[in-house]
């Protein structure tokens, strides 16, 4: 783990979980780092998902610290806004920062009133307790489903110097970013202007956190950030530019990989492939009606070779093709030809089906050059076991 600098993280339990569990964390850069972000597009958005963009705005793009608590969603409250504002205040304060230089950030139940006092009396440990060795304890203090905590590094060697990534990221289900419970902090400390990073972040995510998906609900508190503190000195040149960007996209990539891989219940990965579509949107459009069919989901969970519920899915994609023209092949093996049944061992497929990993390949004959690559689960009764009782 070779982690960017500059950075320093802290966490602590404020009491907003029921059990006893680090709930609150911090992470601040020493000199505030440029940052660009991208958001939940359900029209439902939690208090701090609006004033986490306000704030980007109106600091046009510098961030000091993001404050993060997990067990509350601060989202559909009466005191939302107030109590995010209350927030970003408290360690604005605290941090001696302009307040529109804190994100706040939020996870959890919707729709129950958070007590401001729990984060405000908290922050003055956080602040104390700040050191460069917290990265991997904020990576479990955001987590609430979640199994294992979701961490990954990168690093571009440019001509002069090299440059660190390292993300975090936590979700687990309600996953369907559209930019679920999904959050997402990727930091680096490469010399690189807002321009820059807003430019890496919207193509990054395309390739990442929009090609997954466990149950088709996009949340009211995603939030994937990108800071950039340029602790490293090292400014990279123009042609160094896509270096960088590989980086980042490579461990967004990998964060999302590992959202898909521990998904609620999940026993199983799945990686979607699909080729020969119209363009390459058409083509992530298919994968995602493919990923989010509870059919195909629940037929891989059951290492159930049920090709027609894949290629009905992709029907239902709202995307024009030929299913005549249309192959399927489940871990390898062809099951569906010109959208008809190929030959194969069904009891040979079902073994391979019962892999932790499984890949479903959707391939469109003809000129169409569109494609895409999607990540989801299995679809178990441990999803609705979780989901039933979230609240009690």
């Amino acid at each position: 783990m070779n982690l960017p600098l500059g950075y320093v993280y802290a966490t602590t339990y404020a009491g907003i979980r029921q059990v006893e569990k680090d709930d609150l964390a911090l992470i601040v850069s020493g000199m505030p780092a440029n940052a660009a972000a991208v958001f939940t597009q359900n029209r439902v958005q939690a208090a701090p998902v609006r004033l986490g963009r306000s704030h980007l705005k109106a600091s046009k793009g510098l961030v000091g610290a993001v404050v993060i608590n997990a067990g509350n969603a601060n989202c559909a409250t009466r005191t939302g806004d107030a109590v995010a504002l209350a927030t970003c205040k408290a360690a604005a304060r605290l941090l001696r920062l302009p307040v529109t230089q804190v994100v706040p950030s939020s996870t959890g139940v919707i729709g129950v009133e958070l007590d401001p006092r729990k984060i405000i009396d908290a922050l003055p440990r956080l602040v104390s307790g700040l050191s460069a060795d917290g990265f991997d304890a904020v990576a479990r203090a955001i987590m609430t489903t979640d199994l294992v905590p979701k961490t990954a590094f990168a690093e571009a060697r440019l001509r002069r110097g090299a440059v660190r990534v390292a993300g975090m990221t936590k979700g687990s289900g309600m996953i369907q970013p559209m930019m679920a419970t999904t959050l997402g902090f990727v930091m680096t400390d490469a010399l690189l202007l807002p321009a820059q990073l807003r430019a890496m972040l919207k193509r990054g995510v395309e390739r990442s956190y929009n090609r997954i998906s466990v149950d088709g609900d996009t949340s009211t508190n995603d939030t994937l950030l990108l800071l950039a503190n340029g602790a490293s000195g090292v400014r990279p040149l123009p042609g160094e530019l896509a270096m960088v960007e590989a980086a980042i996209t490579d461990c967004m990539e990998r964060l999302a990989q590992q959202i898909a891989r521990d998904g609620e219940g999940a026993r199983k990965f799945v990686t979607i492939v699909v080729t020969g579509a119209p363009d390459n949107q058409a083509a992530a459009r298919m994968a995602r009606a493919i990923a989010n069919s509870p059919l195909v989901k629940t037929a891989i969970a059951g290492s159930d070779p049920n090709w027609g519920r894949i290629l009905s899915a992709a029907g239902n994609a709202g995307v024009a093709f030929d299913p005549a023209k249309t192959d399927i092949r489940m871990q390898g093996v062809a099951v569906c030809q010109g959208g008809l049944a190929a030959p194969f061992s069904e009891q040979e497929l079902k073994t391979r089906l019962d892999a932790a990993d499984c890949e479903i390949r959707l391939a469109i004959r003809g000129k169409g050059k569109g494609e895409a690559r999607f990540w989801t689960c299995d679809l178990t009764e441990g999803y609705i076991r979780i989901n039933a009782s979230y609240r009690t």
